[in-house]
């Protein structure tokens, strides 16, 4: 019977490693495939099967930064020569780089200012979505609010319709109120969209953080206002940094309101980085460079908060 049981415990365990490795090769294969594609050249970029042995070249992030157009006859060696590294490269791929008429100065490819409007709504409506989302907890948590239970539901479902749904709307009274294309609109509607998942998670954290702290603190001469900021905060942080994180990914990946809401002026990077396959033979070299430096932010992000991620996904579920 031992022997059976001991048996089972190693097929156990197997399967168990196996399904872990399947789950890793199914979440890292993409991760390999768009970093890999990155870096090659563009001609191995669509090879069947695919190349996997290549040297690794830059070309695609200088054309990600700078606007090209295709090339209608050779370029001769003086030109070539007299060109900088970087230009040489799109030279090399059968395109040139877009100057301006007079200065001759070179025309960036929008790609920079679309990643800096997505650190900029992301990191302000994430502070926004998080402080306020914590407050909110602590009020429900900590005092007796007359329908509590309905006022959380209505909270929730504000999460409920798809983006998508409620994107044309929204549009409609952003053009009357002149938030189109702006960061103030979009930071207002990813902190709006985040604000129910901030509030419901936060009240969880607070939840299990003992009253009689507060109390204690209160006894000693604090007044509520600092026995939140001094007692309730930090032990909540390990929460709200787990709050921080997913709210930060939600507000970076968004794609439906950032299409519709935005144009120019303040369109992030995710609707700018499909829009570069056109209508001709699509560099599918520089879309995985836009792609690659758009995942480094959320990772060195969700990497710095490692610790207290894994704490917080794990508070509370085991009790002394």
């Amino acid at each position: 019977m031992a022997a059976v049981r001991s048996q089972r415990e190693v097929w156990t365990n197997r399967a168990a490693i196996l399904a872990v490795l399947v789950a890793l090769v199914v979440m890292l294969a993409p991760i390999y495939w768009i970093t890999s594609t990155a870096f090659k050249p563009r001609n191995l970029a669509t090879t069947v099967p695919p190349t996997v042995v290549f040297e690794p070249t830059i070309a695609p992030f200088v054309k990600l930064f700078v606007k090209r157009s295709q090339l209608r006859e050779p370029v001769s060696e003086e030109v070539y020569d007299a060109a900088p590294w970087w230009e040489q490269m799109v030279l090399d791929g059968g395109e040139k780089v877009v100057r301006r008429g007079r200065t001759g100065e070179v025309r960036s490819s929008g790609y920079g200012k679309r990643f800096t409007n997505s650190l900029i709504v992301s990191i302000i409506s994430t502070i926004l979505a998080v402080s306020m989302g914590t407050l909110t907890a602590y009020g429900f948590s900590r005092f007796r609010v007359k329908g509590e239970d309905d006022l959380l539901f209505f909270i929730l479902s504000t999460r409920m319709l798809p983006p998508v749904v409620v994107a044309i709307p929204m549009f409609l009274m952003y053009r009357t109120v002149g938030l189109n294309d702006t960061h103030l609109g979009l930071i207002i509607l990813y902190t709006a969209f985040n604000l129910s998942f901030s509030v419901w998670i936060m009240k969880g954290f607070i939840d299990e953080i003992p009253r009689e702290y507060e109390e204690a603190a209160l006894v000693d001469g604090y007044t509520r206002i600092q026995a939140f900021f001094k007692i309730v905060l930090p032990e909540a942080m390990t929460g709200i940094a787990a709050t921080a994180v997913f709210c930060f990914i939600t507000a970076w990946n968004e794609y439906a309101f950032a299409l519709i809401m935005t144009n120019r002026k303040a369109q992030t990077a995710p609707p700018f980085i499909p829009s570069q396959v056109g209508s001709g033979l699509p560099d599918w070299t520089v879309i995985a460079a836009g792609t690659f430096l758009f995942l480094l932010p959320v990772a060195i992000f969700t990497f710095l908060l490692r610790n207290h991620l894994l704490r917080g996904m794990s508070f509370g579920a085991i009790r002394k």
